[in-house]
């Protein structure tokens, strides 16, 4: 057909039945210019819908053909003829010759299971209907494409007319998300009155919002195969209905058995827990009776009860004990009552030494750890709920899709939430939290009736009991728990602190309790050490912000970290005895001069074996992690860092292994039995944490390449599954911590090694 600026060409068609859709189409003209753009318009039922002038989409993208499909109009009756109009123009100053093809789309509708094979490109989008069949109520729309770019969209809308099919407006209405060889996203029917909805994609001509460059595509690479596949979330071990029973709610279904299959693994930790207290308590009752028994028969046969001494607690004696609280083992000096200052006087420290304080002030220092963490949780949970819920609100009002990153392939929504699957996998973390809070306290109950009986083993016997940092432990379990199910409302990189946070606390808490357990009167305090964790996070919220890239940031912060582990280290090594002052650097050039080229003395204590090697080389690692991240500036800071934390505590609960082995201490069978447990669940966790489902240093549409396929009970990926065994291997760790010295109940404190 040739067309001329002054005689526009209009046309009318009769619409085909309403089974089938409409496809209108320009193709190229052989040997016709570029610049000979022609403009094209459809007008039907009150709506009009243009085409991309030929030749120059968005003005600089040279395309032959372009095409749209026409929106099927509702009709009265069957028997109805709908009329549309097409109006043909063009600008330029020569007759153009154009080709208009008007085609009937015969696999319109799309179905439930099998795949569908197109090509769209940027000047001639593609979108297809899908109607819920009986019995389901949600359905998974997964679009595939074999390149990765050029950069797509993928939109479900309603149905109505006009259909938002082009670059420009295709985000207007419904859902939509970007997307470059992988794009899924779950739909729900109680979202469409009309039980179906379309399936637009719309190919972009920049690839600069999927993360790649800004560039031009050539007329043979504009085009882009996508495979279209529609899955219902229905579970095949469900048995089959009565033909009398409505079909049920097969997303239901899902949904129920994730639940308690979650409810269950969990629960199972309680009924295991009641069981191991039954046989310990059977345990203990039949041990306190023959003690009691044989205590009876010594005391009727060979001295009164004034005469026992503490030596029946154990089998060594006093005189082998390398310290003890004896004012001839002393130096007489005016500060021998102080706490600190009497590592000052022994070459040997024990637990003894260093557990001269009153039991009721420590225990009320310890306590303050838990009510301080307990009142951080309340004050950090509350906006972040507040803020997560306003992120949901911003996905499901705008339906834009690559705000939040998640694992589209395996994202089951339940009300206003997108993945209530990822968030219903943190439960493990409240529920092993709030159990390992029930331990702890049956202990603190049984401790606290043995010192009001005067118990001797209590008063003089085993690790010093203070149970305050257990109690923050579990509860930062709990608050780990919630704040990791905040940020999987709406993952990304703006609230990835939310999930780190509390790791933190717990990899400082751990340590913390480790240096307790020998070091009783001179721990932290909870203010001190808090504090230290508050900037902890603050760097961990300046490097997800700014450290990507940034070497000023990585320099600064490599120094900082490098000058707190030389501070830090210093004071572990003199426990505390020294000041950080005009004077530092005159008392330490004393020092080694008078220990080292005077005298070549040895260090102020000596600790099994001269720990200071162990501090050596904890301070080699701390440095060499300060120069890989300066050297190799990761771009997930946040994992850095809380890689640091984690490697830490690793390396300083070896060193107690260690320490307690080589000391002649040993290991029970249950803590045994935790710490293989644990050491276990935490490799399979941490398989199943680097599978990587999503990234959010990338872009949406490069992070949902990494998505994969639900892989329990159709309901479960595998970050839900490291969800599930970090929290047991948490819970397991914690409980390594609470009775890896129960062999030391019953061995006097003064026997007991400092390391």
């Amino acid at each position: 057909t040739l067309i001329a600026p002054e005689l526009p060409s209009i046309m009318a068609d009769p619409w085909p039945p309403c089974d089938h859709d409409l496809y209108i189409e320009l193709p190229s003209w052989p040997g016709l210019p570029y610049k000979r753009g022609l403009l094209t318009s459809m007008k039907m039922s009150g709506e009009m819908i243009s085409l991309p002038p030929r030749h120059r989409y968005q003005r600089k993208y040279p395309y032959a053909h372009v095409g749209r499909t026409l929106c099927q109009p509702p009709t009265r009756t069957l028997t109805e003829t709908q009329y549309f109009f097409v109006d043909v123009s063009t600008l330029s100053s020569l007759g153009t010759h154009y080709q208009l093809r008007i085609s009937r789309v015969d696999s319109f509708t799309l179905h439930t299971d099998k795949k569908f094979s197109f090509t769209a490109s940027p000047s001639q989008p593609q979108y297809f209907k899908y109607v819920f069949p009986d019995g389901v109520d949600t359905a998974i729309v997964k679009v595939n494409s074999e390149m990765t770019f050029p950069c797509s969209v993928m939109s479900i809308q309603d149905i109505q007319c006009p259909v938002y099919d082009l670059d420009n407006n295709v985000a207007f209405i419904g859902m939509y998300q970007t997307m470059t060889k992988t794009a899924a996203i779950t739909v729900q029917r109680k979202d469409f009155p009309s039980n179906s909805f379309y399936v637009v994609v719309v190919v972009k001509t920049e690839d600069e919002a999927c993360g790649g460059p800004l560039r031009f595509y050539p007329l043979q690479k504009c085009s882009i195969c996508l495979c279209f596949s529609l899955t219902p979330l229905s579970p095949s071990f469900l048995p089959p209905l009565p033909p009398s029973t409505p079909p049920l709610s097969v997303s239901a279904d899902v949904y129920v058995m994730g639940m308690l299959f979650c409810l269950g693994i969990f629960l199972s930790f309680y009924l295991l827990t009641f069981l191991v207290a039954c046989v310990e308590n059977k345990r203990s009752v039949d041990r306190v009776t023959v003690v009691y028994s044989k205590y009876i028969i010594s005391y009727t046969l060979l001295f009164p009860l004034s005469e026992r001494s503490l030596e029946s607690v154990t089998g060594r004696s006093r005189q082998e004990s390398l310290s003890s609280i004896e004012e001839d083992d002393y130096d007489t000096l005016a500060d021998i009552d102080s706490d600190k200052n009497i590592v000052r006087t022994k070459k040997y420290l024990c637990v003894s030494d260093l557990a001269r304080k009153d039991k009721r002030v420590l225990s009320k220092k310890y306590q303050i750890y838990f009510w301080n963490i307990a009142t951080i949780g309340v004050f950090y949970a509350l906006p972040v709920i507040q803020l997560v819920i306003t992120y949901q609100t911003v996905v499901n009002v705008t339906g834009n899709q690559d705000i939040c990153y998640y694992n589209f392939l395996c994202a089951h929504p339940l009300g206003n939430l997108s993945a209530f699957n990822n968030i219903l996998s943190n439960l493990g973390y409240v529920m092993l939290g709030l159990l390992f809070l029930l331990i702890v306290l049956q202990r603190d109950i049984i401790h606290s009736r043995a010192l009001d009986r005067n118990d001797l083993n209590a008063l003089e016997c085993g690790i010093p009991k203070h149970f305050g940092l257990f109690y923050a432990m579990g509860t930062a379990l709990m608050m780990e728990g919630l704040l990791s199910a905040c940020y999987h409302v709406c993952p990304n990189y703006t609230n990835f602190q939310f999930d780190t946070s509390f790791m933190y606390m717990i990899a400082g808490l751990c340590v913390l309790k480790l240096y307790q357990k020998r070091h009783p009167d001179i721990n932290a305090s909870a203010y001190t050490a808090y504090a230290c964790l508050a900037a902890v996070i603050f760097f961990s919220v300046l490097g997800v912000v700014f450290g990507k890239g940034n070497m000023v940031f990585w320099i600064v912060f490599s120094v900082l970290h490098i000058l707190a582990t030389m501070l830090l280290s210093t004071q572990l090594y003199y426990m505390g005895r020294w000041r950080l002052d005009s004077g530092i650097l005159r008392r330490i050039v004393y020092v080694i001069y008078t220990d080292c080229i005077r005298q070549c003395s040895g260090p102020m204590y000596i600790v099994i074996d001269n720990s200071s090697l162990t501090y050596i080389v904890w301070l080699l690692f701390c440095l060499s992690r300060a120069a890989y991240g300066l050297l190799k500036t990761p771009n997930d800071f946040a994992s850095y860092l809380l890689a640091i934390a984690i490697c830490n505590l690793l390396l300083y609960f070896a060193f107690y292994i260690i320490m307690k082995l080589r000391s002649g201490e040993r290991i029970q069978c249950m803590a045994m039995v935790c710490i293989l447990f644990t050491a276990v669940v935490w490799g399979f966790a941490l398989f199943f944490f680097f599978q990587g489902l999503s990234t959010w240093q990338k872009t949406p549409a490069e992070s949902r390449e990494h998505n994969r396929d639900c892989i329990v009970l159709s309901f479960f990926d595998d970050h839900d599954i490291w969800h599930f065994l970090s929290s047991i291997a948490m819970f397991g760790s914690f409980l390594v911590l609470l009775t890896m010295d129960d062999d030391l109940d019953n061995v006097q404190r003064d026997k007991i090694f400092v390391f």
